[in-house]
């Protein structure tokens, strides 16, 4: 396991109170396999960063589109802090590397599922806000969880965004064909390929078959998006 002095130097944050980020990085699993009690594991920081993290997106949404109605901003709020979304923002700082799991969990592949990742992050937004307060927290998920919205925005909503810039320029329906699954069962990896009336559009793969025909359909959207363009 990973030191998470390097975690600290990722985020170029570092706690006064180093219990706080440990605690934020241990999984329930681990925290029942070392009887550390329901109050070990990171689920009470993953309720604080959840909170904290719902607040700073919707003050930076208000004011990033001024004119966008309640509807929209909660629409988009939703696909910004989603568990897809905050597990590739995890993965960008290497958050999984540094989650402590049971050892059921980590066999199944527990360092791969997105719902582990993204609550360890949140998780680690509610032990930032208590060591170094809320402009501390709030820093944090600007530089790294509300980065580069338009882009992480469009990998979460990839195969919507794919079906409404095919339909009416073809008929034909879209679709996903896996092309392989390699790994053993706890680390699979899952190659697809999303083509329409047998034209290929793009090619994806993840730990889960979901994620990769995300991925798909991603690379997909800016290809069509590039050619829209020339």
């Amino acid at each position: 396991m990973r030191n998470l002095e390097e975690l600290e130097d990722i985020i170029g944050y570092h706690f006064h109170n180093k219990k706080l980020l440990r605690q934020a990085m241990i999984h329930s699993s681990y925290a029942n396999e070392k009887k550390l009690g329901h109050r070990g594991s990171n689920e009470r920081l993953e309720f604080l960063g959840d909170a904290v993290l719902e607040v700073v997106s919707s003050e930076f949404l208000y004011r990033k589109y001024p004119k966008k109605p309640e509807g929209e901003l909660t629409r988009l709020r939703a696909s910004m802090v989603c568990e897809p979304t905050l597990a590739l923002c995890a993965r960008d700082i290497q958050v999984p590397d540094f989650v402590l799991l049971g050892r059921g969990e980590e066999m199944s592949g527990g360092r791969n599922r997105d719902s582990i990742t993204s609550d360890a992050t949140e998780a680690l937004i509610g032990a930032i806000f208590l060591d170094g307060g809320f402009e501390t927290a709030r820093a944090f998920v600007l530089s790294f969880i509300l980065n580069d919205i338009e882009n992480k925005q469009l990998f979460v909503d990839s195969k919507t965004i794919l079906q409404e810039l095919i339909q009416g320029k073809d008929s034909s329906p879209i679709e996903y064909i896996m092309l392989s699954e390699e790994g053993p069962d706890h680390d699979k990896h899952f190659n697809v390929r999303v083509e329409t009336g047998g034209k290929v559009l793009g090619y994806g793969q993840g730990h889960t078959k979901k994620a990769a025909e995300q991925a798909a359909a991603y690379e997909a959207v800016k290809r069509l998006n590039q050619k829209g363009s020339n």
